[in-house]
């Protein structure tokens, strides 16, 4: 039976596709705003990302109760702060002057759950990213080609983004939004095998700019 993608955004449909398993994609019930809005302030990022993720697959139980359904939520955080997505130019231009130069983490958090026989798995994939230096004309410029409008953060890794960032350590995949390593497994736990070669995957990296942060797996050190 066909897993299905929980999830609105076509980076990690596209992402999930690497992986050559049959998926269906349906939206999650209720708006993103919504389910972050029930969580307690009192979560940290990781616990948030991963929360956020279950909430999104348990969005559709009800509707596919024997269905494996995968879920993931990504968030950004410098220091003890979450940034979220930005709602205006103004906004975007300070989350990336507040995080150029510096380095943050951005928590992937990933859900698996089936109703019919109460499969609960979730977990956390965090990367640590370092942004370069860069000018407030460069950060106008970036901003202005609307590209980070709607990420978390203001910025696109896999997109012109990318020429923001000085390096990463972690899973590049995680960064833009699905960890592959870490689905891949959730998923053979529950029997769904993944045809593609994950090594070679990993080593050909045939998504926009993952070449660009080789090696793209590392242990968070």
């Amino acid at each position: 039976m066909r897993l299905i993608l929980a999830s609105s955004s076509p980076r990690r449909r596209d992402l999930l596709a690497l992986l050559q398993v049959p998926f269906d994609v349906v939206p999650p019930e209720g708006s993103a705003e919504v389910i972050e809005a029930e969580l307690s302030p009192g979560f940290g990022p990781e616990d948030r990302a991963r929360l956020l993720a279950e909430r999104k697959a348990q969005s559709l139980v009800a509707r596919f109760p024997d269905r494996l359904i995968l879920a993931s939520d990504t968030l950004i955080a410098i220091g003890p702060d979450v940034l979220g997505k930005p709602t205006d130019v103004g906004e975007a231009e300070a989350m990336l002057r507040r995080l150029r130069g510096r380095e943050h983490v951005i928590h992937t958090g990933v859900a698996l759950v089936r109703e019919q026989d109460r499969i609960r798995d979730s977990a956390v994939e965090s990367v640590r990213v370092w942004m370069k230096s860069v000018t407030d004309a460069e950060v106008h410029d970036y901003v202005l080609s609307g590209e980070g409008m709607g990420k978390a953060g203001g910025y696109a890794i896999q997109g012109r983004g990318g020429g923001l960032i000085a390096r990463i350590a972690g899973d590049f995949p995680a960064a833009v939004g699905l960890p592959l390593r870490l689905v891949a497994e959730m998923l053979r736990r529950r029997a769904v095998e993944t045809p593609v070669d994950l090594e070679r995957l990993y080593q050909t990296a045939p998504y926009p700019n993952w070449s660009r942060f080789a090696p793209p797996a590392q242990a968070m050190g």
